[in-house]
């Protein structure tokens, strides 16, 4: 089976799939699931592409949320084997991507592959087009290798990760299941069962407008937020004290962070109203009902104790996605599985570490489908300028996705 993986073939994939601008909410989101069903088709697999009601799937009581305005979405999944019997297996990766950024800072087209001194450069190479790249070219290697199937496995590709999970929360509600789930997210070599959760908040703070020159007869609204966000800061510290089983690598397992802070319309004016934007880390011993409780309630108690805030007190919403947090069941032979098939391919077994970042493994896990990731690229370098992933874990990964279909359907 090693040497049935083509790397040639396994960049050439990830170059088509990144040359796809497949930003949330953009219409290369619908386009690259398009190109991977005609993908999982060629390989021989029964694909299922899907138009996903997006106004119908929202309304859902567990609808985990959207961050960008989309009227559309498409669902992909294709199986391969015995027809009739639910996947031993099912392969899973997201296809959208995060806006490139500043393009200043990228050295050439984002969405254009560059391959340099064994890396591979590219928006979504590393999130997670790398992960994708490589379940496709493992899927060719098994069928290269003409082992019979004696159980199907599955390939789930889906839309809108990034922004809430729209695609995995719709192809679970089509039906779509299995017994066991390789996430191919990026984890920097570790096997990853569990995973925080995060969810972004708002917080709008009112003050009393007034000349510049006379600020003392007016309240700041920058100032008032001051008093907000050191709560916020005590509140970050207090949920960090201590830790949970594969979160002790991390020194804030639960972060809190704002993000984005606007204030004002006139230089000489005191604002009397400013708006945070933030992104909070939910336990991964707690609901995300519980962990909105906390946050709202250390804004209530800041408010209350502050004259202006009491009168005034700031206010709270939590737009965009809802990420709960996930763990594979502590003992599942999942996790044995692959980290014995990883350390079989690499020669070393991987660690085994908890994401503080929040994912799809949430809707998998409630879903009732052990689920675990690992997956090509480092995470700290998803998201980034010059994104990249490395050409030979792209490679390992491949092999591992196809040792886990020969040890889970043959």
């Amino acid at each position: 089976m090693l040497d049935l993986i083509d790397a040639e073939e396994l960049v050439t994939t990830l170059r088509d799939l990144v040359q796809i601008p497949s930003v949330d909410g953009t219409p290369g989101e619908l386009e690259v699931q398009r190109w991977c069903a005609r993908r999982l088709r060629d390989l021989g697999l029964e694909v299922d592409l899907w138009d996903i009601d997006v106004t119908a799937t929202s309304r859902d009581q567990d609808f985990p949320g959207m961050e960008v305005e989309r009227s559309a979405a498409l669902g992909c999944v294709g199986v391969l084997g015995p027809t009739g019997e639910t996947p031993a297996l099912a392969l899973y990766g997201h296809t959208d991507v995060v806006p490139p950024g500043d393009l200043n800072r990228w050295h050439g087209d984002p969405f254009v592959l560059r391959v340099e001194d064994g890396l591979a450069w590219g928006r979504g190479a590393c999130d997670m087009k790398g992960g994708v790249a490589a379940i496709l070219a493992a899927v060719h290697a098994v069928r290269r290798s003409g082992r019979p199937l004696l159980r199907p496995f599955a390939v789930h590709l889906v839309a809108a990760e990034e922004d809430g999970g729209l695609g995995a929360f719709a192809t679970l509600r089509r039906g779509h299941t299995a017994e066991a789930c390789v996430s191919a997210e990026p984890t920097g070599e570790a096997v990853i069962p569990a995973n925080a959760g995060s969810l972004t908040f708002r917080i709008v703070v009112t003050g009393l407008a007034t000349h510049g020159s006379t600020r003392s007869r007016g309240v700041s609204a920058i100032e008032k937020f001051e008093v907000v966000h050191e709560a916020l800061r005590h509140l970050e510290a207090d949920r960090n004290v201590g830790s949970a089983p594969y979160f002790d690598h991390l020194e804030l397992p639960w972060s809190l962070s704002v993000g984005i802070v606007s204030a004002g319309d006139w230089a000489s004016t005191v604002p009397d109203r400013l708006v945070a934007e933030g992104r909070y880390g939910v336990r991964i011993d707690e609901t995300v009902p519980e962990a909105m409780a906390a946050f709202e309630g250390a804004v209530a108690s800041t408010c209350a104790s502050d004259p202006w805030l009491h009168d005034h007190p700031a206010t709270v919403t939590w737009p965009g996605g809802r990420f709960a947090p996930g763990q594979l069941a502590l003992g599942h032979p999942l996790l044995d599985l692959i980290v014995d098939e990883v350390a079989r391919h690499t020669g070393r077994r991987p660690a085994v570490l908890g994401g503080p970042y929040g994912s799809d493994l949430r809707h998998y896990i409630a879903a009732g489908i052990p689920t675990v990731q690992f997956g090509p690229g480092e995470p700290r370098h998803a998201h980034a300028s010059d994104e990249h992933v490395g050409l030979d874990d792209l490679v390992t990964c491949a092999r591992v996705y196809a040792g886990m279909i020969l040890r889970t359907c043959t």
